[in-house]
C-alpha cells in the first residue's frame, strides 16, 4: 500500500485551549509547541509521533458520551504501563469517569476537563 501522508496533528475543539493543553500537558508530559489565546499545540512526545492541538470555539458544547444526541466525535486512546496508577493521577488532573464503560474491564473510559472521551488501557509494547 502506498502512503499518501502521515498524520501530523489532532486538534480538539474546546472553550479553553489553554487549561485543555494544561491538562493533556500533565498526561503525556508533552512540551508546548505554540500557544496563543485561541490556539495551542504541544510537541508530540516521540518521534514520529502527532501534535495535540487545542482551538478555541465560540458556544463550545461537549460531547455527552455516550448520548447519540450529543456524540462523542472522536477519542483517544491513552496506554499506560500501570493503569491504575495512571487512573488515579488522570483524576487528580480532572479527568472524570462517566458510568457507562464498555470493554469488559480491558480499557476505561474517561472525559477530560472539556467533555472529550478517552480510553485509558494496558500499553500492548511497554518495552518502548
Amino acid at each position: 500500500m502506498t502512503v499518501v501522508a502521515r498524520v501530523g496533528s489532532v486538534t480538539l475543539d474546546c472553550a479553553d485551549p489553554g487549561a485543555l493543553a494544561d491538562f493533556y500537558q500533565a498526561v503525556t508530559g508533552a512540551a508546548r509547541a505554540y500557544d496563543d489565546a485561541d490556539q495551542v499545540a504541544l510537541e508530540p512526545v516521540t518521534p514520529g509521533g502527532i501534535n495535540l492541538c487545542f482551538q478555541r470555539v465560540a458556544d463550545y458544547r461537549p460531547p455527552r458520551w455516550p448520548d447519540p444526541a450529543a456524540p462523542q466525535q472522536f477519542h483517544l486512546d491513552l496506554y499506560a504501563t500501570d493503569p491504575a496508577r495512571a487512573a488515579a493521577r488522570l483524576e487528580e488532573l480532572g479527568a472524570t469517569r462517566p458510568a457507562a464503560q464498555p470493554g469488559a474491564g480491558r480499557w476505561t473510559v474517561f472525559l477530560d476537563p472539556a467533555g472529550h472521551p478517552f480510553c485509558l488501557a494496558a500499553d500492548p509494547e511497554p518495552a518502548r
